[in-house]
């Protein structure tokens, strides 16, 4: 089994997806997983199945393949606060090395990444 890699990137056009599919999920959440490749974020994987509600966004983890590239989760805040609640701490502590949140309005500076133990993290935008 390989090592597990936390991110230090990701890519502009995967962030640009997950801030327009949180935009249109609006006003309920919009939640999927994160995969990476050498330290970079480049995809969101949708979990058939994942309810987005207008205070939560329940992923149906076993529903999710077999995947050594899952880093993380992303989901959005409809409110416009992007640091975790504590449900959000619970997915984390549970699932994952890193994870993104969006708020409201969904852009370049409403969005900020966090550990599995809910500490902040830097994200480079990369190309």
């Amino acid at each position: 089994m390989p090592m597990f890699q936390r991110p230090t990137a990701i890519r502009r056009k995967t962030l640009r997806m997950i801030l327009a599919a949180s935009k249109d999920a609006y006003p309920n959440e919009f939640g999927a997983i994160l995969r990476a490749e050498a330290g970079v974020i480049t995809e969101l994987l949708l979990i058939p199945g994942t309810v987005g509600g207008k205070r939560h966004a329940i992923f149906q983890l076993w529903n999710m393949p077999p995947d050594f590239s899952v880093v993380g989760t992303v989901h959005s805040h409809p409110s416009g606060v992007f640091h975790p609640s504590d449900e959000d701490l619970h997915l984390f502590s549970r699932f994952g090395g890193v994870h993104i949140i969006t708020g409201r309005p969904y852009d370049e500076a409403t969005w900020a990444a966090w550990d599995n133990a809910g500490r902040p993290v830097a994200l480079e935008v990369v190309p």
